[in-house]
């Protein structure tokens, strides 16, 4: 039986606030949910305590100073400080005994956005992620947080690559293992934006065991003890489960050939809207069941 884990995951659909106000996307400003640097500000917990020490890991991207630099300014409008950038360009930097040294003593650790295969093949089993990974199993308090491609390599399970406009055609999705500090999920990003259904229903629907979690940008899961999560954000996450799957052809047809399923069950998450991962339940958000319990009783 896997141990509960103690520590918490952030995972955020890319394209978080980062407080630059040329850069919102036309759905955050009309979003009545927006609220600035929400996603951000799950790195540091109202109970933070006055050393919490916040690690960027770059490694995702083909341009990791630029990545840091990105952060570091996000950190600082938002008024988080005591971060720092780490840049793990290859295996070997990924067990240097300094940067280890580093993970030891974060509070939280944030996975950038870029290649989630880059991201995976370089940290995968390193004793960077080593670490992580205990200390996300043992301690409470540690944060585990990732945007895009960062968010997308904490499963077990990992989609690295697929045509959206090909999606749910047998083949087109690619499929590795990730950093597994989640093992029944599967996780794509930018979902809505960039038209992800079928990439993740194909995914799911080869891996019926996984949750799809579809993650809309400036939207985040927020997961505790491995099973409870919440919405946070101004999007929206779509989560595809295949418990019930009854029909499909995904195990004879031909690649490239159009997939067919059954009893696919899909649920809208928004801000406050919560899902139990391993008893694949909805949970309504608090505002919304006393707003229903105000209309009944007037």
């Amino acid at each position: 039986m896997q141990e509960v884990p103690k520590g918490k995951l952030l995972i955020i659909g890319g394209a978080e606030d980062v407080g630059d106000p040329e850069k919102l996307s036309e759905a955050q400003e009309e979003s009545r949910n927006f609220r600035n640097f929400e996603v951000l500000q799950e790195l540091l917990p109202p109970d933070a305590k006055a050393d919490h020490r916040i690690e960027v890991i770059t490694t995702a991207s083909e341009e990791p100073h630029e990545m840091g630099k990105k952060y570091q300014k996000a950190f600082e409008r938002a008024n988080i400080s005591n971060v720092g950038i780490i840049h793990i360009g290859n295996r070997e930097e990924a067990k240097v005994p300094a940067t280890v040294k580093r993970i030891e003593k974060a509070s939280a650790v944030f996975f950038s956005g870029g290649d989630q295969f880059r991201l995976s093949t370089i940290l995968g089993c390193s004793q960077v992620a080593d670490v992580i990974n205990r200390k996300y199993i043992q301690e409470p308090g540690f944060i585990v947080g990732g945007t895009s491609a960062g968010a997308m390599a904490m499963s077990a399970i990992m989609i690295y690559g697929g045509d959206s406009s090909k999606g749910l055609l047998k083949g087109t999705v690619k499929i590795s293992s990730g950093l597994g500090l989640i093992d029944h999920c599967i996780i794509d990003t930018h979902f809505i934006n960039r038209g992800r259904f079928g990439r993740l229903a194909e995914a799911v629907i080869m891996n019926p065991s996984c949750i799809g979690l579809g993650l809309g940008e400036d939207t985040a899961l927020v997961i505790h003890n491995g099973n409870d999560a919440e919405c946070r954000g101004s999007g929206m996450v779509v989560v595809i489960d295949c418990k019930g799957l009854g029909h499909s052809n995904i195990a004879y047809v031909e690649e490239g050939t159009p997939i067919s399923a059954e009893n696919l069950t899909v649920h809208l998450l928004t801000k406050g809207n919560g899902f139990t991962l391993k008893e694949r339940k909805f949970v309504p958000a608090k505002k919304d069941i006393e707003l229903e319990e105000n209309i009944r009783s007037h």
